[in-house]
C-alpha cells in the first residue's frame, strides 16, 4: 500500500518550485559548502600544522589534475585534493569519494610526472561549528614529501 498509494500520491504533489529549490540547494548551496570546507580545512588547519604557504591551484590544475591546492617546493610541486566526507546535511558520501579516488587516480600521476610531487587526500567533516581534518595521518606524509623535495 505504501508504494502504491502514499508514494504516489506523494510523487503527484511535487510541484516545479520544489525541484527547482532542490536543485539549487543540491547544486548551489552544496557546491558552495564543499568550497568553504577546503577553505576552512586548508587555510584554518592544515597551512598552520605543516608551517608552509598553501595555495589554491590555477583552474586549469583543477580540471587536468585534480589538485585543489599547492604546496610550492624547491620548483616542484605537491598537490592537495580536500574531500568533504559528509555533504551538508551529515549524509556520509564515502563510496563517492572512494569512486572519484580511483578515477582520479591516473591525474594525479601525471601531476606528480610533471611537477614532482605527490597528490594528497586531506579528508574533513564538520564537528559542530568547525571543520577538522579526517585523516591527520596525511600531515606526516605531506611533511615527509616536503622534506623529500628539499
Amino acid at each position: 500500500i505504501k508504494i502504491t498509494e502514499v508514494i504516489q500520491s506523494e510523487v503527484a504533489e511535487v510541484s516545479e518550485e520544489d525541484c527547482i529549490q532542490y536543485m539549487k540547494q543540491l547544486v548551489i548551496d552544496r557546491t558552495f559548502d564543499g568550497y568553504m570546507t577546503e577553505i576552512q580545512t586548508v587555510y584554518g588547519q592544515l597551512q598552520h600544522l605543516l608551517g608552509v604557504k598553501i595555495e589554491s591551484a590555477p583552474d586549469e590544475w583543477d580540471r587536468l589534475y585534480n589538485v585543489d591546492f599547492f604546496i610550492s617546493v624547491n620548483q616542484h610541486y605537491i598537490g592537495l585534493q580536500i574531500k568533504p566526507i559528509t555533504f551538508g546535511g551529515g549524509a556520509p558520501q564515502l563510496p563517492k569519494i572512494f569512486k572519484e579516488k580511483s578515477i582520479q587516480e591516473e591525474t594525479h600521476k601525471a601531476f606528480s610526472e610533471k611537477f614532482g610531487g605527490k597528490v594528497f587526500y586531506v579528508y574533513s567533516a564538520k564537528t559542530g561549528e568547525k571543520k577538522e581534518i579526517c585523516n591527520p595521518e596525511v600531515i606526516d606524509e605531506i611533511e615527509a614529501e616536503i622534506t623529500r623535495l628539499s
